[in-house]
């Protein structure tokens, strides 16, 4: 028995053996080559890819339609299946790899109609952006089908890798504004909600201004002097309100007065959800431009030809989302100005599912409250995606910089802008509706105003002020009086910016180090209130929480790895949220509705429903207000507990708020784990401060640059070029980013070559 059990162990062993080896063996198949000659029809001259020892792509052609070759080439070869998901995401065509699971997903995008909006943008660039794009393409399938074998993504999901088209392209560009700007209209609808059901006063005290602001004049919004309004017909189950991602970033800037060097100097970390491949790729295009060469270095977004944020050496650029109200949603008087069209969503199996969309004059229509309301949201419009982002390439100084702001078709994001000479400067670039009043609220047809259909041109700007300093965080940045003009599209709440204002004017001289630590900065300014407020409940309610105050009083006042304080005071706080406002959710969750995207504006109200304790919000199931704060925190341990277990060192911050950066079929196939994710690391950074990170979530790059000095520039990403997991460059990078190295910006030593020449 014994002998049987030893082969039967061994035969197992052997098998195993042979289906990693099997594994493995198909995976190298489709591992691209990264040196070697080879030829194309596709370009006029010559291109040569080099890659550092970072994987970053160096690209070195004649001009600029080769170079879009050529980043096309490298983004095919190292990212084909990246931009796959995102153009298939945008368009609402994801059925066609994953089945029915992706169909209620893929109608939400249908709704926007991305891929007939891409092509009818395509048809109308001028001719030289549409050889741009074209090349790209071309680089893009000729870089995919160098490699020879599907990734194993598709081997997986059995679906076929379509050639990219140039219309791809912009749906890459029309996928960040679903990823920036949902949150604005998802807020409105909301709001429509909120007022239907409770008023116009309810509405007003979710959304008084916040106690934080941070506007680049030091403006403040009026004061709300509005009551606390009734509840009518509490629901007062308790609810979890789900936590919105605050998708945006940080920058700030110095001018040339507060470095040694005398160039102005820019830091930005974009915001995003991290997953593998990390959505950035590192790059470096150099060719010559009427007779003097050009080297741009940055990250650009596979699926498209430009650096995104960079440098030429002359100027640097970066940016955070810029969260202007760019949409409003139209109450439809009668369904006589609607019509239907069928939107087929073909699916793996090759069926097909329609999707029946209303559509009306002023955009696709929903139905809020039983109600038809059209959206108009700039992302519709025509002026909402072109190619004039690459215009930056070529920018001398700040004021070309500003000038291009209104031309391009973005996501309206905070330009920040730095030249070699000292100055720097702020404006919002990307498309904004030229209608005047934005509003949060629902508009009467009557009131639907032409503009909409036009691009805003005069824009508010700040450059080289008095202190030498600017900065933004997603919060209001424009003054009081233009957010009048521009609306709150789902403002940030503003502590983060203040923090990096205030941080900025504790020194008066600065280098790339000290804009690495504040990049870094996790002290919890923001949460000092709710600490307070918890230490004196618990102080006061006896030695049952004599534990959870001793590590109250040790929590370092910061989002540090080993601070268990810092837990309880986060989780405490909302708790406190989701207790006070579960009426609110229970009745929006009636309407397949939620509070998630209005939360981040609740901060005022809810301390002032702390500071007056009115009765009607007061549970009934508690005898009183102390008992009903005291019992958030009772759900925070217990929740904890659950979670974590009983033993208060697991719930310490870092490992609360561990970041776990997953490849998106990992959770599908657990086996492939530990092969298709970033090494787990101890969290570090939250929410409200500069240093922001979630579980998934966080600074998906440190840029940190003086134009006239890239020796000391810095790029920190927090994962590899290549989303293959045999490539020498699947992680590479991301030990720096997790350790806080200064990964250079600049391209390191060459490890790879690859030479195409053109057929002529």
């Amino acid at each position: 028995m014994f002998k049987i059990i030893k082969w039967l162990l061994i035969g197992l062993f052997v098998v195993v053996l042979l289906a990693t080896g099997l594994v493995y063996g198909v995976l190298n198949l489709s591992l691209p080559a990264l040196d070697g000659r080879g030829k194309s029809d596709a370009i006029s001259q010559s291109v040569k890819i080099e890659r550092d020892t970072l994987g970053q792509a160096v690209i070195h052609a004649e001009n600029r339609l080769d170079v879009a070759y050529a980043l096309g080439f490298a983004h095919g070869q190292d990212r084909f299946f990246q931009m796959d998901l995102l153009r298939r995401n945008a368009a609402g065509e994801l059925s066609e790899l994953f089945g029915k699971a992706a169909v209620g997903l893929d109608k939400k995008m249908r709704f926007h109609q991305l891929r007939k909006r891409s092509q009818i943008a395509v048809a109308q660039l001028p001719a030289k952006d549409k050889a741009l794009l074209k090349a790209y393409a071309n680089g893009v399938n000729e870089g995919h089908a160098q490699v020879g074998f599907d990734s194993f993504e598709y081997l997986l999901t059995g679906a076929e890798a379509k050639p990219w088209q140039s219309e791809d392209s912009l749906l890459i560009i029309f996928s960040m504004y679903l990823d920036l700007q949902t949150a604005t209209f998802e807020r409105d609808k909301t709001l429509i909600e909120i007022e239907d059901l409770y008023g116009k006063a309810m509405v007003d005290f979710i959304t008084q201004p916040s106690l934080y602001q941070a506007a680049l004049d030091n403006s403040l919004l009026a004061p709300y002097n509005g009551g606390i309004p009734n509840l009518k017909d509490a629901q007062w189950a308790m609810t979890e309100i789900a936590e919105r991602k605050e998708l945006g970033s940080n920058n700030w800037a110095v001018t040339g007065q507060l470095t040694e060097t005398g160039a102005a100097m820019l830091s930005d970390d974009m915001h995003l959800s991290f997953a593998v491949p990390i959505i950035w790729y590192r790059a470096q295009l150099n060719y010559p431009l009427n007779g003097e060469m050009q080297q741009i270095t940055g990250v650009s977004l596979p699926g498209a030809p430009a650096i995104v944020v960079g440098t030429n050496n002359k100027i640097a650029w970066g940016f955070t989302n810029g969260y202007l109200d760019t949409a409003d949603w139209i109450a439809l008087e009668s369904k006589e100005k609607t019509w239907q069209i069928d939107e087929p969503i073909l699916l793996n199996d090759g069926s097909i599912e329609n999707y029946a969309l209303t559509m009306s004059e002023y955009g696709p229509v929903k139905e809020i409250n039983g109600k038809p309301y059209a959206l108009s949201w700039v992302a519709h419009h025509e002026y909402a995606v072109d190619m004039e982002l690459l215009k930056l390439e070529q920018a001398s100084t700040v004021d070309d910089a500003l000038a291009l702001a209104a031309e391009v078709g973005i996501p309206v994001q905070n330009l920040m802008v730095v030249d070699d000479q000292g100055n720097a400067a702020w404006k919002n670039m990307g498309a904004v509706p030229a209608r005047k009043e934005p509003h949060q609220l629902a508009v009467a047809e009557q009131a639907y105003p032409a503009a909409w259909h036009e691009n805003e041109t005069l824009r508010p700007f700040v450059k080289n002020p008095d202190s030498g300093r600017l900065w933004t965080g997603n919060s209001r940045v424009v003054s009081a009086e233009d957010d009048q003009r521009f609306g709150n599209g789902a403002y940030a709440m503003g502590a983060r910016s203040a923090q990096i204002r205030d941080r900025l004017f504790e020194k008066q001289q600065f280098n790339e180090q000290d804009f690495y630590d504040l990049q870094h900065d996790n002290e919890a300014r923001f949460l000092t209130a709710w600490h307070k407020l918890l230490v004196k409940q618990l102080s006061n309610a006896g030695d049952k929480y004599a534990l959870y105050l001793k590590e109250l009083n040790n929590w370092q006042a910061c989002a540090c790895s080993d601070s268990i304080g810092y837990t309880l005071v986060k989780r405490y706080r909302s708790e406190v949220i989701n207790g006070l406002f579960s009426p609110l959710e229970n009745k929006l969750k009636a309407l397949d509705s939620s509070l998630k995207p209005v939360k981040r504006d609740l901060e005022p109200a809810v301390w002032q429903l702390i500071e007056v304790q009115p009765e009607a919000w007061l549970n009934p199931e508690y005898a009183n207000w102390n008992q009903q704060m005291l019992a958030a925190f009772d759900r925070v341990i217990t929740k904890l507990t659950e979670q974590y277990g009983n033993n208060p060192h697991s719930w310490e911050w870092g490992k609360v708020n561990e970041l776990v950066i997953e490849h998106p079929f990992a959770k599908q196939i657990p086996v492939l784990k530990s092969l298709l994710n970033m090494p787990t690391a101890p969290g570090f950074g939250d929410t409200f401060m500069p240093s922001v990170q979630g579980r998934s979530f966080g600074a998906s790059q440190r840029f940190i640059v003086q134009p006239g000095h890239l020796d000391k520039a810095i790029m920190a990403i927090p994962g590899g070029q290549s989303g293959h997991p045999l490539s020498e460059f699947y992680r590479a990078g991301f030990n720096d980013y997790v350790s806080n190295g200064l990964t250079p910006l600049l391209p390191q030593e060459i490890a790879h070559s690859i030479t195409i020449e053109a057929i002529n």
